[in-house]
């Protein structure tokens, strides 16, 4: 068949998707850093998620304003939204923190992300309907490979399963985080969505720390600096552009590579090798992502696109 389409206008659209698409890949791989951030710095887990809000909240307002948005539009309303978002999403870095320094990398990345599977479960039940064939499937790999996961983790130590089993809650609470911000969205931009939930979540990861007894104030701040620019101002930033312009499917695909680059990290750095069940179990799930991914949502489900990055 003859492709009737201009070159110029084929040139125009490659060259309008490759800005996105690179900085969807930055944006992924900025993020697949945050685990070995948060191993690397010199305070409590929980204190690295306050850190990482706390210097990446200024970041955030100053974009906007520069951009020159206004961070309280469509906020009327709101405030209680954002601010239940904001503990929401706390209460996913304080899980997801602490299970990272048990469990390996990779898989605490990947559990970390089950927030894009659970959201369209949310959105069946909601929704009152029955999910696709294909997105049935993804639910199914996923849960094999979930499983193989965690009995790889219980049979190398106790700890990393409970450090699977946080980074699990920690993708359940993020499900909440992503409903709220849904609801959100729906009258504000992302980003300032995104600076309000942020800004709202410092003072409970702050609370949470100080309940825990750990350490809060750093020796050095070169860690924590990297961790809040890679994770909440690169990584989510590159990723919300991107989400305006590219598929779903494009975006489920370059979501996997967060778990590779750190498994990477986690090989070279930790020495956590990974066996054959651990690439199956990843494998399967990662096809899960990418599946839920292509799938239509559920009806009423809005996308939030500032949710979509994992943290």
């Amino acid at each position: 068949m003859h492709d009737s389409t201009p070159p110029r206008k084929v040139a125009s659209v490659t060259s309008s998707a490759a800005l996105p698409f690179a900085a969807l890949l930055l944006g992924n791989l900025a993020l697949a850093f945050g685990p070995w951030f948060v191993r690397a710095a010199d305070v409590g887990p929980v204190a690295a998620g306050f850190w990482r809000l706390t210097l990446g909240v200024p970041f955030l307002f100053a974009i906007i304003l520069m951009s020159r948005g206004n961070p309280t539009r469509g906020t009327r309303g709101l405030w209680g939204i954002l601010l239940l978002s904001g503990i929401a999403f706390a209460a996913d870095l304080a899980s997801w923190h602490v299970g990272i320094l048990h469990t390996t990398l990779a898989n605490s990345t990947l559990f970390g992300n089950s927030a894009t599977l659970m959201y369209p479960i949310w959105g069946f039940l909601t929704a009152r309907t029955w999910p696709t064939r294909q997105q049935g499937v993804a639910l199914a790999l996923a849960a094999i490979g979930a499983g193989l996961l965690l009995g790889r983790s219980y049979e190398l130590s106790p700890q990393n399963l409970f450090g699977d089993l946080l980074c699990l809650l920690a993708g359940a609470l993020y499900t909440v985080y992503f409903i709220l911000m849904a609801r959100a969205r729906t009258a504000m931009a992302p980003l300032p969505a995104l600076a309000w939930s942020s800004l709202f979540g410092t003072l409970p990861l702050l609370i949470f720390a100080w309940v825990l007894g750990e350490q809060i104030w750093p020796e050095t701040w070169t860690v924590l600096i990297g961790l809040a620019l890679a994770s909440q101002v690169i990584g989510q930033g590159l990723l919300i552009y991107a989400l305006g312009h590219l598929s779903p499917l494009v975006v489920g695909i370059a979501l996997l590579t967060q778990p590779v680059v750190a498994g990477t990290v986690g090989w070279i750095v930790y020495d956590e090798r990974l066996g054959v069940p651990d690439f199956i179990g990843a494998a399967l799930v990662a096809v899960a992502l990418v599946l839920v991914r292509r799938g239509k949502s559920p009806p009423g489900q809005v996308a939030s696109s500032e949710a979509e990055a994992k943290t």
